[in-house]
């Protein structure tokens, strides 16, 4: 049985404006994929309420091509920093991605310890109950 995962956006990184690449990056629901590979792929995935900071940057070569690059820090231990590289309408997809980074962190009851910086090692502590604040 094939589960289906439903992307709420998709691109591939772009050489000229064009996706030439086999770099594949998408966003669901609750996670944020990155893809890379043609006969070799490695998947890697960041959940969104672990994302701390969303950067984006567009060079003057970038803009002509109408890409740019977004940087997405989070405080996943395997990939504590994504780069999406010249995807195409950065500025749309950042506030995509920041709404449902939102909605995420406020449906996993994220504590604000975690959103503030502080490192949490054990799992069961990265939620706090929001009735008892």
């Amino acid at each position: 049985m094939a589960i289906t995962i439903e992307y709420l956006w998709k691109d591939r990184k772009r050489y000229f404006g064009l996706p030439l690449n086999f770099t594949r990056y998408s966003l669901s629901e609750d996670r944020l994929f990155l893809s890379v590979g043609f006969l070799s792929i490695k998947d890697d995935e960041v959940l969104l309420y672990r994302i701390r900071d969303i950067n984006t940057s567009r060079t003057l070569w970038q803009r002509l091509f109408g890409v740019g690059t977004i940087t997405v820090i989070s405080s996943d231990k395997s990939l504590p920093t994504l780069v999406l590289k010249n995807i195409k309408d950065p500025m749309m997809v950042k506030e995509l991605l920041h709404k449902q980074v939102e909605e995420m962190k406020i449906k996993r009851r994220v504590r604000v310890g975690e959103i503030m910086g502080n490192e949490i090692d054990d799992a069961d502590d990265e939620f706090e109950d929001m009735d008892n604040l």
